[in-house]
C-alpha cells in the first residue's frame, strides 16, 4: 500500500516541483501587484503621502463617474478595442492563408516582410506612424496630393475625429504579422491530405478557408484574439504617448494614458490605482468573453 501511494504522489510532487518556479514569479509579479494596485486604490496615495495613505475607502470609484477626462478615455479604449483586435485578427488570419496556400517560392521572403514590424519597438513605430501622418512632411497626404486626392490630405494626428483611429493603424500594421506566424505554425499542424480531396472535389481557396483551415484552427484564433486585447491596452499607451499625447483636447488619450497622466504628472497615485483597477477588470471580462465567444465557433 505504501508502494502504491507513493507511486500516486510522485507524479504530483514532480509537477509541483516544475511548476513552482513559475508559480513564484508569477504570485510575485502578477498578483501580488494586483493586490497592491486594489489597495491603493482605496486610499488618498499622493507623491506627497505615498508612504502612508489615509483609507477612503470607494470614492476615488465614486469620484470616476463624474470625471469627464475618464470618460472620455474609457469609451476611447472601448472604440480601440471594439475594432482593432478584430481586425488585427483577420488580417493575420488571410496573410497567413495566403502565405500558406501560395505556390510562389518567395513564401519565406514574405513572412519575414510580414514579420519585421513585430520586431520593432512599439515607440519605434509610433514615430513611424507620426511621420507617416504627418500634415505636411507625411507620406500619406503627399500620396494622396500625387494621385490628384489632395482634397482628402488632413491633419490626421491633429483632429479630434481622426486621432483615435491613426493610434489603431500603428497597432494594426505593428501586430498583424506577430499573429501571422501563429496562425501558419496553427496550419502548417493541418493535414495536406484534407487539403488535396477539398482540391480534388472542387474546392476553391475561400471553400478551403471557410470549410477547413477556420474550423480546424479555431483554438488559436480564439488565442490570438485574446492576445490582440492584451497588446491593444499595452499598446495604445505607448502609440498615444509617442504620436499623440492624448490629444486634441483628450481625443485619443485611453485608460493606460489616463493613469500615467494622473499617477507621474498629478501625483494623484491613488486615483490613479483605481483607474488601473478598472483597466484591469474591463481586461479580463473582455478576454473572458473574447475567448468564449471564439470557442463556440464552429
Amino acid at each position: 500500500m505504501s508502494l502504491r501511494k507513493n507511486s500516486i504522489r510522485k507524479p504530483w510532487v514532480f509537477i509541483l516541483m516544475c511548476t513552482m518556479p513559475a508559480l513564484i514569479l508569477t504570485g510575485y509579479f502578477l498578483i501580488i501587484p494586483a493586490f497592491q494596485v486594489f489597495r491603493l486604490s482605496l486610499t488618498n496615495a499622493s507623491m506627497l503621502g505615498f508612504l502612508d495613505p489615509d483609507f477612503i475607502g470607494l470614492s476615488n470609484y465614486r469620484h470616476m463617474l463624474g470625471d469627464r477626462r475618464f470618460i472620455q478615455a474609457f469609451q476611447n479604449t472601448i472604440k480601440l478595442l471594439m475594432v482593432a483586435p478584430a481586425v488585427t485578427v483577420l488580417i493575420a488570419l488571410f496573410l497567413a492563408f495566403a502565405v500558406t496556400q501560395s505556390k510562389l517560392k518567395e513564401r519565406s521572403f514574405y513572412r519575414t516582410v510580414f514579420f519585421f514590424p513585430a520586431i520593432v519597438s512599439m515607440v519605434v513605430i509610433g514615430i513611424i506612424w507620426s511621420w507617416v501622418f504627418h500634415p505636411n512632411l507625411g507620406i500619406l497626404n503627399t500620396f494622396l496630393e500625387a494621385i490628384g486626392l489632395g482634397a482628402w490630405a488632413q491633419p490626421w494626428i491633429g483632429q479630434s475625429n481622426t486621432a483615435l483611429w491613426t493610434i489603431a493603424v500603428a497597432y494594426i500594421w505593428q501586430s498583424a504579422g506577430y499573429f501571422m506566424v501563429m496562425h501558419i505554425a496553427a496550419i502548417d499542424g493541418i493535414s495536406t491530405e484534407i487539403y488535396e480531396a477539398a482540391t480534388i472535389d472542387g474546392a476553391g481557396p475561400v471553400r478551403k478557408l471557410f470549410g477547413i483551415t477556420l474550423p480546424l484552427i479555431k483554438d488559436i484564433v480564439g488565442i490570438t484574439f485574446v492576445f490582440a486585447i492584451s497588446g491593444t491596452l499595452n499598446g495604445s499607451f505607448v502609440l498615444a504617448s509617442v504620436m499623440t499625447g492624448g490629444g486634441p483636447n483628450g481625443a485619443s488619450s485611453v485608460l493606460l494614458y489616463y493613469v500615467y497622466k494622473q499617477g507621474w504628472e498629478n501625483g494623484n497615485f491613488g486615483y490613479a490605482m483605481a483607474v488601473a483597477a478598472v483597466t484591469l477588470l474591463l481586461a479580463i471580462i473582455l478576454s473572458v468573453t473574447g475567448r468564449l465567444l471564439s470557442s463556440r465557433q464552429t
